[in-house]
């Protein structure tokens, strides 16, 4: 799979801060060393798994974060259909670049 990198610590740091935020234990949801990068990386969007044909089974929780430059943001965490996480999903309102990463301290729950 192309466009595939380690996964960055700011990346465990935001998933971590979702699953708990649903009362989940990051423990139960091993995240993978290497991830793969939608869009070449130009909006954040990274799939934990590297197969060609994981199922979606649905989104975990959805959050938004307001870049800086007032643009907002939908994050979304999915799983698959065997209860792993299959994305981390970011929407930008006007389709740019993300221009900084979010912190938990600046996203809010939908």
């Amino acid at each position: 799979m192309e466009n595939t990198r380690n996964i960055r610590p700011n990346e465990i740091e935001l998933v971590h801060f979702l699953l708990e935020q649903l009362g989940l234990s990051p423990e139960n949801y091993p995240l993978p060393d290497t991830v793969h990068e939608y869009e070449g990386g130009i909006m954040g969007s990274i799939s934990f798994q590297l197969t060609d044909t994981p199922q979606y089974a649905g989104d975990l929780i959805q959050v938004k974060y307001i870049d800086t430059d007032e643009v907002p943001v939908v994050i979304t965490l999915t799983q698959d259909v065997n209860g792993k996480l299959l994305d981390l999903d970011f929407w930008k309102e006007d389709f740019s670049k993300l221009l900084e990463y979010p912190v938990p301290q600046k996203v809010e729950r939908l």
